[in-house]
């Protein structure tokens, strides 16, 4: 039993915390889990049990509780993709993304070596123009339109020159509909190979098959762009080669043919009529082969699309939270408990807003972005696209990576094979026998507590994250010495 302390004495509620930690019974347990997490941020806690037993006799083999640990509750990861909001999971989902795409490049992990001999290109989609903004060129010597030159780091990089004639409604409907235009180009671009090789659509099925790994960046300018691996595989996927006349010139063509179709209409009251379609400015370059000393290699297509995996709208200045009121879910009324009837939500004061608009931390052009996300999403005939709850994303709601069912393993079988090796390890450092599943069965439940770590926690998590970071210092300064 873990004695009262009296710490009133100790001004600084972290440390108290961290005082009250160190004096629990199995403080060294708490710790390991800490340490387990890796730095992470914003763990999940969870309480329940569960029990491992024999199908056959009824005897419980295994059994564990989070009553038995120190604080009553188990920490696990949070498991969040973005770097903004959990550097240690990020690192994670970059490094799965990187194997992910490395696997459908050069083979490995189910996918066999020879696909690195399929014809494959990295292709960039971007969005069009909606008004001039501020840019600058990769080389630094040409001058913005505005007449500067403008630094990396200068904020108004991305904002328009002219906000009063910037075209937001079209920015933030490019957004919202991001995904079914490359929905739209992935059909278009089948249509485009079989009519470059002659052949029907039906036929081209027969003879080939065109998979895909993408990921979604945010521009300066708060506009979505998509890097995609696209590869020729055989009928049967990445086992089966393509046939000999399916080239890279081939697919490269059909790449920009499609994109030039591609064309949505949104019809408004609010807005009139609106065609998008995917900018001029369309990248396709072919992947050099493996071993070679050429720029676009397998590894550095790899590396570069996992970069983008991690990140989110706040790359370009925005939030990586959503701006809606949860009790009232946006709507800024909520039901009485007492009579029943709608009033005036009493936690955004009507406005469905969790934070005002003009106090949002974010350079103008971003709020503005937000705000038009918010107007439009009020008009029943955007209510689909749900603008008012991924205003923080500015419009954009897909998902930052996907690829077609055929191109790699999947990040599922990722994570599945880290666990089955984390609980090899965890069972061989515990010297626990091995269970055969047919004759044992696991019966648990679990619960949601919270999220987040204790005062006292956050401090041990800090010191794990600095450990860290030292760590892959003094690893990078000796991979780099000769």
């Amino acid at each position: 039993m873990t004695p009262l302390l009296d710490l009133r004495h100790i001004v600084s509620p972290t440390v108290r915390g961290l005082v009250e930690l160190v004096n629990l019974d199995n403080f060294d347990r708490l710790r390991e889990q800490i340490e387990r997490l890796g730095g992470c941020t914003e763990p999940v806690r969870l309480v329940g049990q569960t029990a491992t037993v024999d199908t056959a006799t009824g005897e419980v083999l295994r059994s564990y509780s989070t009553a038995d640990e120190p604080t009553g509750r188990l920490l696990t990861a949070c498991g969040n993709r973005r770097a903004s909001r959990c550097p240690s999971c990020s690192r994670i989902y970059a490094a799965d993304t990187f194997h992910l795409i490395r696997a459908g490049l050069s083979g490995g992990k189910t996918v066999p070596e020879s696909v690195r001999t399929h014809p494959r290109v990295f292709a960039t989609l971007t969005a069009p123009s909606f008004g001039p903004v501020h840019n600058r060129a990769k080389d630094g010597n040409q001058a913005c339109r505005c007449g500067k030159h403008h630094a990396k780091d200068d904020k108004t990089l991305g904002a328009p020159l002219n906000p009063k004639t910037y075209d937001y409604c079209g920015a933030v409907l490019f957004n919202a509909h991001a995904s079914d235009l490359w929905r739209r180009f992935t059909i278009y671009l089948r249509r485009e190979i079989a009519a470059a090789l002659d052949m029907t659509q039906k036929a081209l099925r027969e003879e080939l098959r065109v998979s895909f790994a993408k990921v979604a960046e945010y521009q300066k300018r708060g506009l979505v762009h998509y890097h995609a691996v696209i590869r020729f595989d055989g009928p049967e996927g990445s086992s089966e080669p393509p046939p000999a006349y399916a080239t890279a010139e081939v697919l490269t063509g059909a790449i920009k043919a499609a994109a030039e179709r591609v064309t949505l209409t949104v019809i408004s009251d609010a807005v009139g009529e609106r065609e998008l379609t995917w900018g001029e400015q369309i990248d396709v370059r072919e992947i050099a082969a493996f071993g070679t000393d050429a720029e676009l290699t397998d590894q550095a297509v790899a590396a570069y699309v996992a970069k983008y995996a991690t990140k989110s709208a706040d790359s370009s200045g925005t939030l990586d939270r959503a701006l809606f009121c949860r009790p009232c879910q946006g709507r800024g009324m909520a039901l009485s408990t007492q009579t029943g009837v709608p009033v005036e939500c009493r936690t955004c004061a009507g406005t469905g807003q969790s934070r005002p608009l003009p106090r949002l931390a974010v350079g103008r052009h971003v709020r503005q972005m937000i705000r038009t996300c918010w107007d439009l999403g009020q008009r029943p005939e955007f209510a689909d696209l749900k603008l008012w709850k991924w205003a923080h994303m500015l419009g954009f709601r897909g998902h930052f990576s996907t690829k077609s069912r055929c191109y790699s393993v999947t990040l599922g079988a990722l994570r599945d094979a880290r666990r089955t090796w984390r609980t090899e390890q965890a069972r061989a450092h515990a010297d626990l026998p091995d269970l055969d599943p047919s004759t044992t069965l696991v019966l648990g439940h679990w619960a949601y507590h919270g999220s987040g770590y204790s005062s006292g926690e956050e401090l041990l998590a800090a010191t794990v994250r600095h450990n860290r970071v030292h760590e892959r210092q003094f690893r990078h300064e000796g991979e780099d010495r000769p």
